[in-house]
Protein backbone atom coordinates (compact mmCIF):
# COMPACT_ATOMS: atom_id res chain seq x y z
CA UNK A 1 0.00 0.00 0.00
CA UNK A 2 1.10 3.17 -0.88
CA UNK A 3 0.68 6.68 0.92
CA UNK A 4 -1.20 7.85 -1.76
CA UNK A 5 -3.43 4.73 -1.44
CA UNK A 6 -3.49 5.54 2.40
CA UNK A 7 -4.53 9.06 2.04
CA UNK A 8 -7.02 8.98 -0.43
CA UNK A 9 -8.78 5.78 1.20
CA UNK A 10 -12.46 6.72 2.12
CA UNK A 11 -13.56 7.31 6.05
CA UNK A 12 -15.65 4.45 7.47
CA UNK A 13 -16.53 1.62 9.43
CA UNK A 14 -14.05 -1.04 7.74
CA UNK A 15 -10.37 -1.17 8.94
CA UNK A 16 -11.26 1.41 12.04
CA UNK A 17 -8.80 -0.59 14.47
CA UNK A 18 -6.36 -1.42 11.54
CA UNK A 19 -2.72 -0.51 11.95
CA UNK A 20 -1.12 2.45 9.47
CA UNK A 21 0.85 0.91 6.52
CA UNK A 22 3.92 -0.38 7.37
CA UNK A 23 4.95 1.56 4.32
CA UNK A 24 4.09 5.04 6.34
CA UNK A 25 5.82 3.45 9.22
CA UNK A 26 9.01 3.35 8.02
CA UNK A 27 8.72 6.61 6.21
CA UNK A 28 8.14 8.33 9.65
CA UNK A 29 11.74 8.89 10.19
CA UNK A 30 12.47 10.59 6.96
CA UNK A 31 9.01 12.35 7.02
CA UNK A 32 9.95 14.06 10.01
CA UNK A 33 13.23 15.67 9.00
CA UNK A 34 11.21 16.83 5.93
CA UNK A 35 9.41 18.86 8.46
CA UNK A 36 11.96 20.30 10.47
CA UNK A 37 13.70 21.32 7.45
CA UNK A 38 10.04 22.95 6.02
CA UNK A 39 9.98 24.97 9.77
CA UNK A 40 12.96 26.37 9.32
CA UNK A 41 12.53 27.31 6.27
CA UNK A 42 9.20 28.55 7.04
CA UNK A 43 10.12 30.10 10.22
CA UNK A 44 9.94 34.05 8.83
CA UNK A 45 6.15 33.68 7.11
CA UNK A 46 5.43 32.04 10.57
CA UNK A 47 5.68 35.16 12.47
CA UNK A 48 2.91 36.51 10.57
CA UNK A 49 0.60 33.97 12.05
CA UNK A 50 -2.05 35.48 14.40
CA UNK A 51 -0.81 37.00 17.07
CA UNK A 52 -1.97 35.97 20.79
CA UNK A 53 -2.86 37.86 23.80
CA UNK A 54 -0.21 36.45 26.17
CA UNK A 55 -2.23 33.65 27.86
CA UNK A 56 -0.67 30.84 29.13
CA UNK A 57 -0.17 27.10 26.47
CA UNK A 58 0.73 24.19 28.52
CA UNK A 59 2.40 21.85 25.95
CA UNK A 60 2.50 17.93 26.44
CA UNK A 61 4.94 15.27 24.40
CA UNK A 62 3.72 12.32 23.07
CA UNK A 63 5.22 8.86 24.02
CA UNK A 64 8.84 7.95 24.38
CA UNK A 65 9.56 11.69 23.96
CA UNK A 66 9.84 14.61 26.24
CA UNK A 67 11.04 18.66 26.06
CA UNK A 68 12.86 18.51 23.22
CA UNK A 69 9.89 17.34 20.92
CA UNK A 70 7.69 20.84 21.69
CA UNK A 71 11.04 23.33 21.58
CA UNK A 72 9.98 24.46 18.14
CA UNK A 73 6.12 24.67 18.61
CA UNK A 74 7.22 26.33 21.81
CA UNK A 75 9.74 28.66 20.10
CA UNK A 76 6.79 29.95 17.37
CA UNK A 77 4.35 30.55 20.29
CA UNK A 78 6.77 32.31 22.24
CA UNK A 79 7.25 34.72 19.52
CA UNK A 80 4.13 35.18 18.92
CA UNK A 81 3.06 36.72 22.24
CA UNK A 82 2.23 33.33 24.21
CA UNK A 83 3.32 31.97 27.19
CA UNK A 84 4.10 28.22 26.91
CA UNK A 85 5.03 26.20 29.50
CA UNK A 86 7.47 22.57 29.01
CA UNK A 87 5.66 19.73 30.79
CA UNK A 88 9.13 19.20 32.68
CA UNK A 89 8.52 15.04 33.24
CA UNK A 90 11.27 14.28 31.21
CA UNK A 91 10.53 11.50 28.74
CA UNK A 92 7.01 10.57 28.73
CA UNK A 93 6.65 6.89 29.18
CA UNK A 94 2.98 6.76 29.78
CA UNK A 95 0.20 7.20 32.51
CA UNK A 96 3.06 7.19 35.55
CA UNK A 97 1.62 8.35 39.33
CA UNK A 98 3.99 11.60 38.39
CA UNK A 99 2.28 12.08 35.43
CA UNK A 100 -1.23 11.46 37.47
CA UNK A 101 0.23 13.42 40.73
CA UNK A 102 1.95 16.24 38.64
CA UNK A 103 -0.25 17.49 35.37
CA UNK A 104 -3.30 18.76 37.39
CA UNK A 105 -1.06 20.41 40.01
CA UNK A 106 0.66 22.48 36.83
CA UNK A 107 -2.13 23.79 35.34
CA UNK A 108 -3.64 24.75 38.57
CA UNK A 109 -0.49 26.09 39.67
CA UNK A 110 0.06 27.86 35.91
CA UNK A 111 -3.42 28.95 35.55
CA UNK A 112 -3.10 30.47 39.22
CA UNK A 113 0.55 32.12 38.37
CA UNK A 114 -1.26 33.84 35.78
CA UNK A 115 -4.93 35.00 36.76
CA UNK A 116 -6.24 33.00 33.03
CA UNK A 117 -7.23 29.65 31.64
CA UNK A 118 -4.67 27.58 29.90
CA UNK A 119 -4.73 26.18 26.83
CA UNK A 120 -3.44 22.72 26.43
CA UNK A 121 -1.63 21.77 23.48
CA UNK A 122 -0.72 17.46 23.37
CA UNK A 123 1.00 15.72 20.84
CA UNK A 124 0.22 12.01 20.60
CA UNK A 125 -0.52 10.23 24.20
CA UNK A 126 -0.09 13.76 25.08
CA UNK A 127 -3.26 14.79 24.04
CA UNK A 128 -4.93 12.13 25.70
CA UNK A 129 -3.62 13.72 29.20
CA UNK A 130 -4.82 16.96 27.82
CA UNK A 131 -8.34 15.85 27.51
CA UNK A 132 -8.50 14.23 30.71
CA UNK A 133 -7.17 17.32 32.35
CA UNK A 134 -9.78 19.47 30.54
CA UNK A 135 -12.36 16.83 31.95
CA UNK A 136 -11.19 17.49 35.39
CA UNK A 137 -10.45 21.37 35.47
CA UNK A 138 -12.98 22.63 32.88
CA UNK A 139 -12.49 25.95 34.90
CA UNK A 140 -8.78 25.79 34.53
CA UNK A 141 -8.72 24.90 30.91
CA UNK A 142 -8.97 27.22 27.98
CA UNK A 143 -8.90 24.91 25.09
CA UNK A 144 -7.60 21.61 23.95
CA UNK A 145 -5.98 21.28 20.86
CA UNK A 146 -4.24 17.57 19.96
CA UNK A 147 -2.05 16.26 17.54
CA UNK A 148 -2.22 13.06 15.99
CA UNK A 149 -3.42 11.85 19.54
CA UNK A 150 -5.65 8.89 19.34
CA UNK A 151 -8.10 9.33 22.40
CA UNK A 152 -10.95 7.14 20.99
CA UNK A 153 -8.29 3.57 20.88
CA UNK A 154 -9.43 1.11 22.92
CA UNK A 155 -6.30 -1.06 23.52
CA UNK A 156 -2.55 0.09 22.49
CA UNK A 157 -2.34 -2.84 20.20
CA UNK A 158 -4.25 -0.66 17.55
CA UNK A 159 -0.83 1.44 17.32
CA UNK A 160 2.21 0.79 16.39
CA UNK A 161 3.40 2.18 19.60
CA UNK A 162 1.78 -0.64 21.33
CA UNK A 163 5.33 -2.28 22.02
CA UNK A 164 6.84 1.00 22.97
CA UNK A 165 4.24 1.58 25.42
CA UNK A 166 3.89 -1.89 26.80
CA UNK A 167 7.26 -2.10 27.53
CA UNK A 168 6.56 0.74 30.08
CA UNK A 169 3.17 -0.68 31.43
CA UNK A 170 4.00 -1.69 35.06
CA UNK A 171 4.86 1.75 35.54
CA UNK A 172 1.07 2.56 34.59
CA UNK A 173 -1.63 3.50 37.28
CA UNK A 174 -4.96 3.84 36.14
CA UNK A 175 -7.24 5.68 38.02
CA UNK A 176 -10.61 3.50 38.36
CA UNK A 177 -9.28 1.28 35.75
CA UNK A 178 -8.16 1.09 32.20
CA UNK A 179 -11.47 1.04 30.61
CA UNK A 180 -12.88 3.56 32.84
CA UNK A 181 -10.27 6.33 31.70
CA UNK A 182 -10.29 5.31 28.52
CA UNK A 183 -14.08 5.78 28.27
CA UNK A 184 -13.48 9.27 30.25
CA UNK A 185 -11.02 10.39 27.25
CA UNK A 186 -13.38 9.75 24.29
CA UNK A 187 -16.39 12.20 26.38
CA UNK A 188 -17.10 15.04 24.27
CA UNK A 189 -15.27 18.02 26.41
CA UNK A 190 -17.24 21.13 27.86
CA UNK A 191 -14.24 23.74 26.77
CA UNK A 192 -13.31 24.00 22.73
CA UNK A 193 -11.63 21.13 21.33
CA UNK A 194 -9.25 20.94 18.24
CA UNK A 195 -8.13 17.40 16.90
CA UNK A 196 -5.68 17.71 14.16
CA UNK A 197 -4.65 14.44 12.33
CA UNK A 198 -3.31 13.33 9.49
CA UNK A 199 -4.26 9.50 7.39
CA UNK A 200 -0.83 10.11 6.28
CA UNK A 201 0.00 9.08 9.85
CA UNK A 202 2.48 5.87 10.14
CA UNK A 203 2.06 5.38 14.70
CA UNK A 204 -1.38 5.70 15.26
CA UNK A 205 -4.79 4.75 12.78
CA UNK A 206 -6.68 8.15 12.11
CA UNK A 207 -9.90 7.44 12.52
CA UNK A 208 -9.06 6.91 16.20
CA UNK A 209 -8.19 10.71 16.10
CA UNK A 210 -11.54 12.08 15.64
CA UNK A 211 -14.97 12.51 17.21
CA UNK A 212 -18.57 13.92 16.37
CA UNK A 213 -17.77 17.72 15.78
CA UNK A 214 -20.41 19.79 18.18
CA UNK A 215 -20.97 23.20 19.01
CA UNK A 216 -17.28 23.70 20.14
CA UNK A 217 -15.52 20.58 19.07
CA UNK A 218 -14.02 20.05 15.50
CA UNK A 219 -11.51 17.99 13.43
CA UNK A 220 -8.59 19.46 11.20
CA UNK A 221 -7.36 17.34 8.84
CA UNK A 222 -3.70 17.76 7.97
CA UNK A 223 -1.19 16.44 5.04
CA UNK A 224 1.84 15.55 7.95
CA UNK A 225 3.43 12.18 9.33
CA UNK A 226 3.27 11.60 12.92
CA UNK A 227 6.40 12.15 14.21
CA UNK A 228 6.59 15.43 12.05
CA UNK A 229 3.24 16.96 12.94
CA UNK A 230 4.14 19.19 15.47
CA UNK A 231 7.00 21.11 13.28
CA UNK A 232 4.83 21.30 10.10
CA UNK A 233 4.26 24.49 9.13
CA UNK A 234 0.53 24.75 8.24
CA UNK A 235 -0.52 22.36 11.35
CA UNK A 236 1.83 25.26 13.70
CA UNK A 237 -0.36 27.93 11.90
CA UNK A 238 -3.34 26.27 12.88
CA UNK A 239 -2.10 25.56 16.41
CA UNK A 240 -1.83 29.74 16.35
CA UNK A 241 -4.89 30.29 14.48
CA UNK A 242 -6.84 28.70 17.35
CA UNK A 243 -5.46 29.65 19.78
CA UNK A 244 -5.44 33.32 19.00
CA UNK A 245 -9.31 33.64 19.60
CA UNK A 246 -10.83 35.34 21.89
CA UNK A 247 -11.85 33.29 25.09
CA UNK A 248 -15.46 32.67 24.74
CA UNK A 249 -15.75 33.40 21.04
CA UNK A 250 -15.05 30.48 19.34
CA UNK A 251 -15.13 29.57 15.93
CA UNK A 252 -14.19 26.60 13.57
CA UNK A 253 -11.08 26.51 11.49
CA UNK A 254 -11.24 28.50 8.19
CA UNK A 255 -7.45 28.16 6.61
CA UNK A 256 -6.00 30.89 4.88
CA UNK A 257 -6.40 30.81 0.91
CA UNK A 258 -3.11 30.03 0.04
CA UNK A 259 -2.70 26.92 2.37
CA UNK A 260 -6.26 25.47 1.68
CA UNK A 261 -4.53 22.74 -0.08
CA UNK A 262 -2.90 21.50 3.06
CA UNK A 263 -6.18 21.00 4.65
CA UNK A 264 -8.14 18.54 3.12
CA UNK A 265 -12.11 18.04 4.00
CA UNK A 266 -12.00 16.58 7.54
CA UNK A 267 -13.92 13.28 8.28
CA UNK A 268 -16.36 12.43 10.26
CA UNK A 269 -16.86 8.99 12.33
CA UNK A 270 -19.82 6.63 11.91
CA UNK A 271 -21.75 8.31 14.69
CA UNK A 272 -24.13 10.48 15.76
CA UNK A 273 -23.02 14.52 16.35
CA UNK A 274 -23.04 14.98 19.87
CA UNK A 275 -22.51 18.12 21.82
CA UNK A 276 -21.09 18.72 25.04
CA UNK A 277 -22.59 19.85 28.00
Amino acid sequence: MTALTEEMRPSGPDGAGAKPSLVLTAAEAARVVVAVDAWLLAYPWLRRAPRGDGHPVLILPGLMAGDASTLAMRHVLRRLGYRPYRWHLGRNVGPTPAVGAELPAAVERIARRNRSTVSIVGWSLGGLYARELAHRHPDSVRQVVTLASPYRIRHPGESRADRAFARYSHLHVWDGGREHVVEAIRRPLSVPSTSIYSRLDGIVPWRHCIEPQGASAENIRVRSSHLGIGFDPHVLWAIVDRLSQAEGEWAPFVPPRLLAPFFPPPDHPQEQVIHAR
